[in-house]
């Protein structure tokens, strides 16, 4: 008797949407390792990253499975390699010696100042806050905050408050000088020199423009490239707040290769979602509020947590400004 081995039928429909997913994934790939910013669609594309590398890599493994071996093999190496990129944000990294003035500071993005200025004056005492940078600081919001008693605990403030979200500020435990850090922007950025005991730093709080508006990503492209590069000879510096990017978009792994960690990453808290705040699941939850820090600097902890009245959660980081 002779058998005759039939062959599972192929579905033409199924393999061409695995080809369309690896040529999405091998694109999304390219434009992450050769750090293309491109349209405002690319960068938004980037900054789904994270996501892009978990989806590769099932999908490659179901090609597999399903022996669709050509486009299997290539969507899980591709996907291999971003989840190589990615996954490290989730472990912390070993802390390097340092010996100095802890200071733990926190961001926050105030929505036009309607986030809840009690909320941010209680998270900053019971948190030991010694540096607060704020975006979209208003005047109304600068009221709310004093009545909240802000100002008896960070008495100390560089203030750029305006109307709508292009405000920003700096209050400190510490006496606070203003500088001038950054090029004009769209968008305020507040820097100033913080009087430590010890080593001084010079704090940023940033905010660049969002490069998913209507104009294009050049002003994001531009206000990212104007940041402030680490100082070797003079005061450690420090950039955090709402930078509109995640650690895949070129703008950031720039300052990171010049000498700054970001906080978070070094704490193994990477992927922990900054935007939008209390979100569900779309618009996909990414990571845009940072603290950069001087790669002198050993961080200690780093907490991310809700901001009632806020579309972004508020950042604290623990570092140590090391005696130079």
């Amino acid at each position: 008797m002779v058998t005759t081995e039939v062959k599972p039928r192929r579905s033409g429909f199924a393999t061409f949407l695995l080809v369309i997913c690896a040529i999405a994934l091998v694109a999304a790939a390219l434009i992450r390792l050769l750090g293309i910013d491109g349209t405002r669609y690319m960068i938004a594309a980037t900054s789904l990253t994270p996501y892009i590398a978990v989806a590769g890599l099932l999908i490659g493994l179901g090609a597999l499975f399903r022996r669709r071996w050509a486009v299997g093999l290539t969507m899980t190496l591709v996907a291999v390699v971003l989840v190589a990129n990615v996954a490290p944000r989730a472990f912390p990294d070993s802390r390097p010696n340092g010996v100095g003035q802890q200071v733990r500071l926190m961001t926050a993005n105030l929505l036009t100042g309607i986030a809840d200025a009690e909320f941010i004056v209680k998270e900053v005492k019971a948190r030991g806050v010694d540096i607060l940078t704020m975006q979209e600081l208003t005047p109304d919001m600068v009221r709310d905050l004093d009545r909240a008693g802000l100002d008896q605990v960070l008495p100390s403030r560089v203030f750029l408050a305006e109307p709508g979200g292009s405000g920003s500020g700096i209050a400190s435990k510490f006496p606070l000088a203003r500088r001038n850090l950054t090029p004009p922007s769209t968008l305020q950025q507040a820097a100033a020199l913080v009087d430590l005991p010890g080593k001084d730093i010079e704090v940023v709080s940033v905010h660049p423009l969002p490069p998913v508006v209507p104009e294009g990503p050049e002003a994001w492209q531009r206000e990212l490239a104007g940041l402030p590069s680490p100082d070797s000879t003079g005061a450690i510096r420090v950039l955090a707040g709402d930078f509109n990017a995640t650690l895949d978009h070129v703008g950031i792994t720039r300052l990171l290769n010049k000498g700054y960690v970001d906080a978070a990453d070094q704490a193994g808290k990477g992927l922990i979602h900054t935007w939008p705040g209390n979100s569900g699941v779309w618009p996909p939850p990414v990571t845009i509020d940072h603290v950069l820090v001087d790669s002198k600097c050993p961080v200690d902890t780093v907490d991310v947590f809700d901001v009632p009245g806020s579309d972004h959660r508020a950042v604290v980081t623990q570092f140590v400004v090391p005696r130079l």
